[in-house]
């Protein structure tokens, strides 16, 4: 019998070597935590904006000014999660339980955010919506704190975060190429068009929502938390302290203000894919499959890659070199859509979409290897090891940015004259509108995480001095 649940898994002979090494199957169990999120979340910032402005019947303005309510909410609810998780150990795990105690009430709200049961309602678009956001906290941040848990080896935590993110692209991969499909597949009267299919909607959402459950549970049973600090040492975990970690952490400041830029950027041109290939390009589902699953595509070729560009051009030059590979591509979108006898050539629109996915894989994926580091610097300057809080204050500023993906493109689309109960043709100036979304505003969003990531200063050399640092420090302490 499976007695998982009954362990406690952060016990004093756990903790004793916290740079242990992972097997593969700790490893991928890990990973698909994000896997399990992308399944859902992903689907919410691909496509619940054209499905409240193609299918529930929301204006583009009116679905905006939920999108950045719903953020202020989060600058609220976040830092209590944080603070809540860190100060509490419960017996299923200190950080791995919220994986279940989250992960139900998700997928419901999730499910329900997709029902057009009471279409036009804002009031059940927001209760749904605020709803899903809430359980989504409730997950994603004890999740993010769980991979500074494992381990403190950085070499471990680079394969960690390198695992993580080309699981959460077969997510992201799922969703962008799997949602047209398999929304057509419940309605095939469906032909090119995406707007009409309600129920089909709900059915896609409840069978990715499932599946994104049954992960979760997988991702719960492989991990085990060697690197957390005990009772003693949290019970004065206060939500202030989130405010001072942000204050007296530097690298910790630079971190949050790269993920605003980089998942505004993410968040923005994702949106405005199905928008782009609808109106701009007059595609079929099955253009719009193949073009968002390049999105994720190239993670299965260069994000196992990472390790050996890292070793060979260090942390910063891996960021400068990849931001310039997606701004290239946003360029060649850019110019492929403003040339008429070029838009017909799909196959130009599909290099495009690889080369700027390329670059913006691995930029962004590997900024989630960078949280731990500025964890451990918390804790070798102050002491507390609160990495529920760091979370939670990285996942406001994730959460800023996924606010700018939803409220900016739906005012750019007020702005232009957008008009969705048209499912076929829009005005000159509203396709000008959707390629702004799709290619100018995020290279602009690049550069300026270009220049936000140049003030980051732990080097590898530098963050492995502080851990052992730590480690001799907790040693002679016990």
């Amino acid at each position: 019998m499976n007695s998982e649940l009954s362990i406690p898994i952060n016990e004093k002979a756990e903790n004793a070597n916290g740079f242990c090494r992972l097997s593969w199957l700790q490893r991928i169990g890990f990973g698909s935590g994000d896997l399990a999120q992308n399944l859902i979340y992903q689907t919410i910032s691909m496509y619940l904006l054209f499905f409240y402005t193609n299918v529930y019947g929301l204006a583009p303005e009116v679905a905006a000014i939920m999108f950045l309510i719903v953020r202020i909410v989060d600058v609220i609810w976040d830092p209590l999660v944080g603070t809540f998780v860190d100060k509490h150990n419960p017996r299923w795990g200190k950080y791995r339980a919220y994986l279940l105690l989250g992960g139900v009430p998700l997928t419901g709200f999730a499910i329900l955010c997709f029902w057009n049961g009471f279409s036009g309602s804002l009031l059940y678009a927001y209760i749904t919506y605020v709803g899903l956001s809430m359980c989504y906290t409730l997950v994603n941040v004890p999740y993010g704190a769980l991979n500074a848990s494992l381990t403190r080896d950085t070499d471990e935590i680079t394969i960690l975060t390198s695992v993580r993110m080309f699981m959460a692209n077969v997510g992201g991969l799922a969703v962008g190429m799997g949602i047209p499909i398999v929304v057509k597949l419940f309605d095939p009267a469906e032909t090119t068009d995406l707007s009409t299919s309600d129920n089909a909607w709900f059915s896609t959402m409840a069978l990715y929502g499932i599946i994104g459950l049954a992960l979760l549970y997988f991702c719960f049973t492989q991990c085990r938390e060697r690197v957390v600090m005990d009772k003693s040492q949290t019970e004065n975990v206060r939500v202030s302290d989130l405010w001072m970690e942000f204050v007296r952490n530097k690298p910790l400041r630079v971190v949050a203000f790269f993920f605003i830029t980089a998942f505004a950027m993410m968040a923005i041109g994702n949106s405005a894919g199905a928008y782009y290939i609808n109106y701009n390009l007059h595609g079929s589902a099955g253009e719009l499959s193949i073009f968002m699953g390049l999105g994720s595509i190239p993670a299965f070729i260069f994000m196992p890659m990472v390790p050996a560009i890292k070793r060979a051009i260090g942390k910063k030059g891996m960021f400068y070199l990849f931001l310039i590979v997606a701004i290239v591509g946003m360029a060649m979108l850019y110019a492929v859509s403003m040339i008429d006898s070029l838009k017909s050539q799909m196959w130009i629109v599909y290099v495009a979409q690889f080369i700027k996915s390329t670059g913006i894989i691995v930029a962004t994926g590997y900024m989630w290897a960078l949280i731990p580091e500025v964890i451990s610097y918390g804790e070798y300057t102050h002491g507390k090891r609160i990495a529920g809080i760091v979370n939670a204050l990285t996942g406001i500023f994730y959460k800023a940015g996924m606010a700018l993906g939803g409220v900016v493109p739906g005012l750019v689309l007020y702005y232009v004259g957008f008009n969705g109960s048209d499912a076929t043709t829009q005005t000159p100036f509203a396709e000008q509108g959707i390629l702004w979304l799709v290619a100018v505003i995020p290279a602009i969003l690049l550069v300026m995480a270009m220049l936000i990531i140049s003030k980051y200063d732990l080097s590898d050399e530098k963050i492995d001095r502080i851990n052992r640092e730590i480690e001799k420090r907790n040693n002679q302490t016990k």
